[in-house]
């Protein structure tokens, strides 16, 4: 009888989420460390970015419900790893940063690790993109205390702790939505600087003053959201203070 091979559990699932990112997936996956898994989310993709992403050896959930939040829960829902980690789709940032951010997971000296873009060549952020983000930090700032200053897309968390956050959002507003209910949640929440690149292809989002602006009104909405009281939310650690 011939035996049976498995794949070990993956260490990290690295949650991809995608919409028409074909000419981007070849860089990111190839930067993926050994041992983690690519989570890759076609959230509607019509340029065979799903086709692309298997036949690089990523894993492929499809989100057929449109929006960035919406694709980052179906990764995390379908993530089994302890750490789960999130980074853009279009070459814009580089998923082999995350190793120091796992590694803090790891260690127990943060809940969550967020990377703090510093835009590296002509067009890697656009001015409009940037000043909404600046906005948003000192709303974050007033909001939480915490000395935080980017709501960038990369990032790392125990999976099960990100769960019990119990994110709704599944717009603009989801990456916003996890800091905000992780620091009411006690959480220790860290920033580590990482290079942000000129993305390839064109932004859904943020390339545009009417994306922005979109992403923006979904996050004001997230602040505005009215604290939990202490026992709504599990804390990611026991004895968790801020």
């Amino acid at each position: 009888m011939k035996a049976v091979t498995t794949s070990p559990p993956p260490d990290v699932d690295v949650v991809l989420p995608c919409l028409d990112e074909a000419g981007a997936l070849p860089w990111v996956l190839t930067r993926i460390p050994a041992g983690w898994r690519a989570l890759v989310v076609d959230n509607g993709s019509t340029d065979g970015s799903a086709r692309i992403a298997r036949g690089l050896g990523a894993t492929v959930v499809t989100e057929p419900r449109r929006g960035f939040g919406a694709a980052c829960h179906a990764g995390l829902t379908a993530a089994t790893a302890e750490i789960v980690c999130f980074c853009d789709c279009d070459a814009s940032l580089d998923p082999g940063l995350l190793r120091p951010f796992v590694g803090e997971i790891r260690a127990g000296t943060a809940d969550l690790v967020l990377g703090r873009r510093r835009p590296r060549g002509r067009g890697a952020w656009p001015a409009h993109a940037r000043a909404g983000n600046l906005a948003l930090a000192r709303m974050l700032r007033r909001r939480t205390g915490l000395d935080l200053h980017d709501l960038g897309p990369l990032r790392a968390a125990r999976r099960e702790p990100l769960l019990a956050l119990g994110l709704t959002d599944r717009r603009s507003g989801y990456p916003l939505q996890m800091v905000v209910r992780a620091a009411d949640a006690g959480w220790r929440i860290t920033e580590r600087d990482v290079p942000y690149l000129p993305r390839t292809g064109a932004s859904k989002v943020t390339g545009t003053w009417r994306g922005t602006w979109h992403a923006v009104r979904d996050m004001r909405a997230v602040l505005a959201e009215v604290p939990a009281g202490p026992d709504a939310r599990g804390g990611a650690h026991e004895g968790n203070s801020r």
